[in-house]
């Protein structure tokens, strides 16, 4: 596709007329239900959405007005955006997972009259919180299981609202004015509201234009080269402005295939059947499928082992410098040719990156180990940096210029400068018009001249020109000697270890770094069932002394590593402890795209916090946790620390 196909077509369903016409007959989308994977053509996605909108409009939607959307990756969810779209409403999409309270906050504020659901369980979260939610009136459902004897006097079926708009559109009268509504909306009109995920607080509805939205996704497809024989797996979620971006967006500019797994916990089996060419996938997500190819490969025989890490070992020496065309002595290629056959060919079709082209991390910072182990292996993964009030896009590496410590030049018409204080300010196509009804954050967050604060630290880098990421700019802090303290930066050195699944690092106006340590329940539960290792909940198994053993393994190689730095050389991990529960965005620890709310955390394990600091062997603590009903109960446990040699710092560091 050209790259200016977007041209003239300044709202999303001016796009999707254009991809009726452009490729009709090619997949827009696929779904897999009951284990069967099922397909609609563009011109199939058109007919559906026009129906679909017109039975909305006879149901009382009108222009201006917000529609919720909640649930997981469904064809029909992604149509009510479309349709509500088409009636000039604005979608406001609401986490799948978030608890009642969440839930009734976004639905409270944005003013919602009407909201779009998966199935019985988003309809009975939302009921439970139907006196905090006064303006809501009717609810559509995809899903029908479960709903048959509820009372319909402010419920539907979306199939049911797609039939009667079907009926309604065999009127000319009717089909002639839902064109000229759709001709008549303008690209500067609200497209969508994206709630942010609140590391910092109460979350903040972005409103984003149609206009800015399909500009910035425009230059995006031109710089991936993206066309409308691509396939995306869509299993991010919808809330996401990552979601909204790369499959929602791009898919509509360039013509690509959206594909929607069965369900989450199908997601990675559905990726290998899909094979999609255009990928994305948070840190966390690449940690995880890393773990259990770890885990996998323990429990295998003991010469799979040895040619497994035989060639791991050949790929990292050779893997990245052959994927950037680099030049690698013929013994290299070789050994990297026969790993290929045996080992990264076999291990990319497992995960489902047979055919990708183009990969991309971005969310929080990816570890340098785990970035380079999947390029080493001929993953082509990029990084990038964005967030909501950019619609995603701020900086992406181009193919050749990839380097684990960097997210990449500023993208086509992006601006992007550092303030005095080192924070990252931009300018783009895709930027915010406003927070809705917050015209004081609004104005908090823009500068004088029209830039937007990130509230992210970061610099350019002399030689390569490409912006680097420190941290958020109010979490960089400094230890009492004046050593800099990065928590992110530490952080993800420990969750490169699979035994890791989430790290806190504290020492912000202190004399030493600590953490504290959440381990990844797959990983050392299986190594405790191969090591004859009884434990009967996540708490007991987290405070099993030979558990600590081996996460001290762990902090001792990322000292070795800080030392290595003559920065962080001072900013070694003296004390560390296992909590006896996991974060949990349902508890407030985490938000719903898994960034530590640091404050949050600050108070709730306070007790901790001192005796990592005091000397105190172990500390007492009592946590309320928050149940998948929404019931709230407390876990109490004794939680031991442990002490950590660190190693000597170079003289060029600065003392600890």
């Amino acid at each position: 596709m050209a790259p200016n196909a977007a041209a003239g077509a300044d709202t999303f369903p001016k796009l999707l007329i254009r991809n009726a016409h452009l490729y009709g007959a090619r997949p827009a989308m696929r779904h897999k239900d009951l284990g069967i994977w099922q397909t609609w053509t563009w011109r199939e996605v058109h007919e559906v959405v026009r129906a679909y909108a017109v039975g909305l409009h006879n149901l009382g939607v009108k222009r201006g007005e917000t529609i919720a959307i909640v649930g997981g990756n469904r064809p029909k969810l992604y149509w009510s955006v479309m349709a509500a779209q088409v009636l000039g409403a604005i979608p406001v999409p609401v986490y799948a997972d978030a608890v009642a309270d969440e839930l009734a906050f976004v639905l409270a504020h944005a003013d919602v009259r009407f909201a779009a659901v998966e199935d019985q369980e988003q309809v009975d979260k939302i009921q439970s919180v139907m006196n905090r939610v006064p303006k809501l009136e009717m609810m559509f459902y995809d899903e029908k299981r479960g709903l048959r004897d509820y009372d319909h006097s402010k419920l539907r079926a979306m199939d049911d609202v797609i039939a009667d708009g079907r009926k309604a559109l065999a009127d000319p009268a009717v089909a002639a004015w839902l064109d000229k509504e759709i001709e008549s909306a303008k690209g500067s009109d609200p497209s969508i509201i994206l709630y942010t995920s609140g590391t910092t607080g109460t979350s903040k509805g972005v409103v984003l234009t149609g206009e800015g939205s399909i500009n910035a996704a425009s230059d995006t497809v031109a710089f991936d080269k993206l066309t409308e024989t691509d396939v995306a797996l869509a299993y991010l979620p919808l809330a996401w402005v990552g979601d909204h971006y790369l499959n929602y967006a791009q898919g509509l500019v360039s013509g690509f295939c959206t594909a929607c797994p069965e369900s989450p916990d199908t997601a990675m089996a559905d990726l290998r059947e899909i094979g999609p060419s255009f990928y994305f996938a948070p840190p966390r997500t690449l940690e995880l499928l890393l773990t259990r190819v770890m885990i996998r490969m323990e429990d295998a025989g003991l010469m799979k082992r040895k040619l497994f890490h035989y060639f791991i070992d050949v790929a990292r020496r050779h893997g990245e410098h052959i994927l950037n065309g680099e030049h690698v002595p013929l013994s290299g290629r070789l050994l990297y040719a026969i790993g290929n056959v045996l080992v990264y060919g076999p291990l990319k079709n497992v995960l489902g990156f047979s055919r990708v082209r183009v990969a991309y991390t971005a969310g929080e910072a990816v570890g340098p180990d785990l970035f380079s182990f999947y390029r080493s292996i001929g993953l082509n993964l990029k990084q990038l940096y964005g967030q909501t009030e950019a619609f995603l896009y701020l900086t992406a590496q181009p193919d050749g210029e990839i380097y684990s410590d960097t997210v990449g030049p500023a993208c086509p018409n992006v601006d992007i400068r550092i303030s005095e204080n080192g924070e990252v300010q931009f300018k783009s196509p895709g930027m915010f018009s406003c927070y809705f009804k917050d015209a004081a954050k609004t104005a908090e967050v823009m500068t004088p001249d029209g830039y937007v604060k990130t509230g992210d630290a970061g610099f350019f880098d002399e030689k390569t020109g490409h912006l680097k990421i420190i941290d958020r700019t109010k979490d960089v802090g400094k230890l009492n000697d004046g050593t800099m303290f990065p928590p992110k930066y530490i952080e993800n050195k420990l969750k490169f270890y699979p035994n890791i699944r989430e790290a806190v690092a504290l020492g912000d106006k202190h004399d030493f770094v600590t953490v504290m340590l959440n381990i990844d329940l797959t990983a050392v539960g299986s190594w405790a069932e191969r090591n004859n290792v009884v434990y009967g909940s996540y708490q007991e198994l987290a405070g099993h002394p030979l558990v600590y053993d081996i996460l001290e393994k762990h902090v001792a190689e990322v000292n070795r590593s800080l030392a290595a730095d003559k920065v962080m050389a001072g900013a070694q991990v003296k004390r560390f402890l296992i909590l006896h529960k996991e974060l949990d965005p349902d508890d407030g620890e985490i938000t719903r795209t898994l960034k530590v709310r640091r404050g949050f955390i600050a108070d709730r394990y306070a007790p901790l916090i001192n005796a990592l600091y005091d000397g105190s062997n172990e500390a007492d603590i009592s946590t309320e946790v928050t149940f998948e009903d929404g019931r709230k109960g407390t876990i109490s446990a004794r939680v031991k620390i442990r002490g950590m040699k660190t190693e000597p710092i170079p003289a060029m560091g600065k003392a600890a």
